[in-house]
């Protein structure tokens, strides 16, 4: 398998002088998705979690449902230029590949939709719908949890250059937690993950992201049916629109014993000691 971390000679500069010395940094190699061998996308990630990595990619476009629907992923391995063997081609096996092919990739910020095309199109693909219910989250419990997903950043502690997408249960408990260089990607690959253990639609988890919350992000939480997503930073105003929409509860800047809730607040009680959070 690739190597996650890098070690490349930087020097240091600071009040007390300067140090020449090697550092240690997050590893960003591309990752070629085939289908039957012809392909389909090129990106960007952190090598590891990749078989997550595709199957949240894959249902965050609307190709796959369950993951089922993916028979095989093989490793299409080659060598870098040093002759080390790598891992950054994977081409997948559909059950229904005829049938699978998105009409268009909701993957990037400046992909020319306007909003309501933006937002048509997430309706259209979704196969999980959000519906009234989901998970009821104590302010407490919510505000720990960026903490608790900090706490796991284990890449991030080495290299600092790393994002990060947990799944919680409603009491606080992390499901999973993933690192990659782009916040999409670790979304991704925390939803595959769910995917693959049959936990999808997650209409009961809730979704930590360590940065900011996209209209891409609210995108491919809404399209796992996922009823609840907080963010360490602000959340853009598509994706407020977005969550708007799609009966998702969206709350930024989780910091400390603070957060803002734009969407669907019913989700989030205050507890005996932050009954004025959200006042």
């Amino acid at each position: 398998m690739s190597r996650v971390t890098a070690r490349r000679r930087m020097r240091r500069i600071s009040p007390t002088g300067d140090i020449q010395r090697p550092d240690t940094l997050a590893v960003e190699e591309p990752l070629e998705i085939r289908i039957g061998g012809e392909s389909l996308t090129v990106t960007m990630r952190t090598p590891g979690n990749d078989v997550d990595l595709v199957h949240g990619f894959l249902l965050s476009e609307g190709m796959i449902g369950v993951a089922e629907e993916i028979m095989a992923a093989r490793y299409c391995a080659g060598t870098d230029d040093e002759g080390r063997q790598t891992y950054n081609v994977l081409d997948l096996t559909l059950r229904n590949p005829a049938t699978s092919r998105p009409r268009n990739f909701l993957t990037t910020g400046a992909c020319g939709l306007c909003g309501k095309t933006a937002l048509d199109e997430v309706r259209t693909l979704s196969r999980y719908p959000i519906a009234e219910g989901g998970p009821v989250v104590d302010t407490q419990v919510l505000a720990g949890m960026p903490k608790t997903l900090r706490s796991k950043q284990f890449l991030f502690e080495a290299t600092g250059g790393l994002h990060a997408a947990g799944l919680f249960a409603a009491d606080g408990t992390a499901l999973a937690v993933r690192e990659d260089i782009g916040r999409h990607n670790a979304v991704d690959k925390a939803i595959g993950w769910a995917l693959r253990e049959n936990l999808v639609p997650a209409r009961d988890l809730v979704l930590i992201v360590s940065g900011r919350a996209s209209f891409e992000l609210v995108q491919k939480a809404s399209m796992a049916g996922i009823a609840m997503l907080g963010a360490v930073s602000a959340p853009s105003s598509l994706a407020v629109d977005l969550a708007a929409e799609s009966g998702l509860t969206l709350a930024g800047f989780l910091r400390g014993d603070t957060m803002n809730v734009y969407t669907h607040p019913d989700r989030i009680v205050a507890g005996s000691s932050t009954s004025s959070m959200l006042a």
